[in-house]
């Protein structure tokens, strides 16, 4: 099997994440060519060669158009602020590099859409960083609603909360300013929400929301004030579905107590099923069958029989970590690469999330249903 060269662009937490995933695909899966970690690129050029040193790549530089001409490249992995995805990602795509990108994809719709015919013009392959999708517990609740174990889906409720902005007297940053970050609980958190809402529910129709910024202004770094807080806090809507249900969704980045609350439901005609992240391998599954004295829900840990979880442990009950779902992220990357097909969610997959949570944003601005923008 031929081997596969690796670029990463930023060297943060998720894109140690992304380095680690590659490091350790072929090992646990082996079915996917061998990765060479070939150039990583961050700024200073000190810590880019430190970061290359630790994460086990050959060279490293700071400046990330050094990569769209390394024959040696074949995937970048883009982790930078939310600002610079747009620009490195269509860059890469045009280099005929293979793309994979972090979520949010870009700061505005407009964005993903020219970021979404690139990649079609290109004719690579892209991935955005949706790991929770790929959780086998979520991918088991997909079958159970395709096998219709639940029934007809009525009705779907999510929420999403964090406190890494609940305090007020935090610093000022850059994800504080749209023009760097773009949205703000809806592009660092909601959005998740949403992919998961579709990947069980299919798609939305049309939503109605809210949104609030609880901490209009914070401290800045350098002593001299306090900057503005220009995106949401929290957001809540209504949504319709497409094939018929209804549901609402809830995120907030500033839920103190909270630390990666990911919880949804799925109400069905005959049942329902029911997830909480802090819980990642577990599923609650309720179906009306049996004697009604004998009813409830039942906990379905996943294990080997739930793919791919066999081949990171071959017992149940072992667990699989936030890691793992990013090198099983990887592996749809490169196994698509070799099948020479479409990653998912690939570019075009996401941007159906962005037209999601940016019309939320807007329905909360005009205070009107809207209908994502196809």
């Amino acid at each position: 099997m031929t081997s596969i060269g690796f670029g990463l662009i930023g060297t943060g937490f998720m894109g140690k994440t992304h380095a680690m995933a590659m490091r350790s695909v072929r090992a646990i899966f082996g079915d996917v060519p061998d990765v060479r970690l070939e150039l990583l690129c961050d700024t200073p050029a000190a810590q880019a060669a430190a970061r290359a040193d630790q994460f086990g790549f050959a060279r490293a530089t700071s400046e990330w158009r050094d990569l769209l001409a390394d024959s040696s490249v074949d995937i970048v992995s883009i982790t930078t602020p939310n600002n610079l995805h747009k620009e490195m990602a269509i860059a890469v795509l045009d280099a005929g590099k293979h793309v994979w990108c972090e979520k949010p994809m870009a700061l505005t719709l407009d964005d993903a859409v020219e970021m979404t015919k690139a990649a079609k013009r290109s004719g690579a392959v892209t991935l955005v960083g949706y790991n929770y999708i790929h959780n086998p517990a979520f991918r088991h609740a997909q079958r159970l609603i395709a096998d219709g174990r639940i029934g007809k889906v009525v009705h779907f409720r999510g929420w999403v909360d964090e406190d890494y902005q609940a305090d007020p007297e935090l610093p000022w940053t850059w994800r504080a300013k749209i023009k760097d970050a773009g949205l703000g609980a809806l592009g660092d958190l909601g959005c998740h929400l949403v992919s998961m809402a579709v990947g069980l529910a299919g798609p939305i129709e049309s939503l109605v929301a809210d949104a609030q910024v609880i901490h209009e202004t914070r401290p800045l770094p350098d002593g001299s004030g306090r900057g503005a807080v220009e995106n949401e806090d929290t957001a809540t809507a209504l949504l319709r579905f497409v094939g018929g249900a209804q549901g609402s969704i809830s995120a907030s980045r500033s839920a103190w107590g909270r630390k990666n609350r990911l919880d949804w439901e799925v109400h069905g005609t005959r049942g329902m099923i029911t997830f909480a992240q802090e819980r990642m391998n577990e599923l609650q599954l309720y179906v009306n069958e049996g004697p009604k004295a004998e009813q409830g829900f039942k906990t379905i840990l996943t294990g080997p029989e739930h793919r791919p979880f066999g081949a990171f442990v071959p017992a149940p009950g072992h667990q699989l970590g936030f890691l793992d779902l990013k090198t099983i992220e990887a592996r749809e990357l490169l196994r698509a690469i070799a099948e020479k097909r479409q990653a998912r969610p690939g570019f075009h997959d996401a941007l159906e999330y962005e037209r999601v949570i940016q019309a939320i944003a807007e329905s909360a601005a005009t205070g009107r249903r809207v209908m994502p923008a196809s």
